[in-house]
């Protein structure tokens, strides 16, 4: 037991080493890049919208579209498409394009449009990403590789993501979300790559607010933005200097979680504590409790079309009541 506390505390000491000591420092074969490439802003809030199915599997982009005319009333900053929400791990990489180049063609509101692009090899990501950036799509949102998450080590990961960003056409987003994948992005892993001038933010589903705090202050003096990855810590990370959210639970209550964002930014901070704890039950039931049959579910019953999951994740059945409560 000692054994492993001391490597514990050995480790996280050479994190927090690595992080203090590479401030400044910037991968030089990146400097070409322009700064204009990276100048997106990430403020605001964002849905990581749902994929409409028929009862065959295929996108159902009918459903899609009205989704989407609905969406373009709500103030949001813009889509993640093809994000956790969106089951990017069901769909192949014709379906993804397409899905993108839909989503661009529909998008009236001119809303910026982040897409998921992150795969397990670095050369498939930086094909997908570049196939993304062609038919319409503002930003990248590049999940870490995980299936050989043994061998995920922090100077793997720290290459995979540069030369995505060295080859990427657009700003690439980095993706944290231990929930799905069993890695969480350290901090002073995230700090080096956000010395990347291609690299300009990152969504965090870890919830771990400490952490995101640091993010925020030792990149402070970067072109890099965080952006909360959940609906249940919004208003806490908003206040620690987060730029916005991408939110599950705003598939179905869009309204709400600007309404926080805004009262944050307003600096109304009463009505965006009273509005964070009522979404933080809603929240629960969309992520942790039931997963995207819930979003989905949530969705039809407040008159989008939410529909189908891929066949693999079934329709809720006992558990409708509960989440109608």
């Amino acid at each position: 037991m000692y054994r492993q506390l001391n490597k514990t505390f050995i480790t996280n000491f050479r994190s927090l080493f690595n992080l203090i000591t590479i401030k400044g420092r910037q991968n030089c074969s990146a400097k070409r890049f322009a700064s204009s490439k990276a100048s997106l802003d990430l403020s605001g809030i964002y849905p990581p919208i749902i994929t409409t199915f028929n009862d065959h599997g295929d996108i159902n982009f009918d459903n899609l579209k009205c989704n989407i005319d609905k969406w373009g009333k709500i103030p949001f900053k813009g889509y993640v498409v093809l994000g956790s929400t969106g089951e990017f791990t069901s769909l192949d990489e014709d379906e993804k394009v397409k899905l993108v180049k839909f989503i661009k063609e529909v998008n009236n509101a001119e809303k910026l449009i982040i897409a998921g692009s992150g795969c397990e090899s670095t050369h498939k990501t930086i094909e997908l990403t570049n196939k993304m950036a062609d038919v319409g799509a503002n930003a990248a949102l590049v999940v870490s590789p995980f299936f050989y998450k043994g061998r995920m080590t922090e100077n793997v990961l720290y290459e995979h993501y540069q030369k995505v960003a060295d080859s990427s056409k657009i700003p690439v987003i980095l993706y944290s979300v231990p929930a799905n994948t069993g890695l969480d992005l350290s901090a002073g892993l995230i700090t080096r790559l956000a010395d990347h001038p291609n690299i300009i933010g990152l969504k965090d589903s870890g919830g771990d607010i400490t952490k995101i705090g640091l993010i925020v202050h030792e990149t402070k003096e970067k072109n890099f933005q965080v952006l909360a990855g959940s609906a249940g810590f919004l208003y806490s990370a908003l206040c620690i200097g987060c730029v916005g959210g991408v939110l599950a639970l705003a598939n179905p209550l869009g309204k709400s979680a600007c309404e926080l964002y805004q009262y944050t930014l307003e600096g109304k901070h009463d009505a965006a504590r009273s509005l964070q704890h009522r979404l933080i039950g809603p929240n629960l039931c969309v992520t942790k409790l039931f997963g995207i049959p819930g979003v989905k579910f949530a969705m039809d019953m407040l008159g989008y079309n939410g529909g189908l999951c891929y066949s693999h994740l079934k329709e809720l059945c006992s558990e409708k009541e509960e989440l109608r409560k």
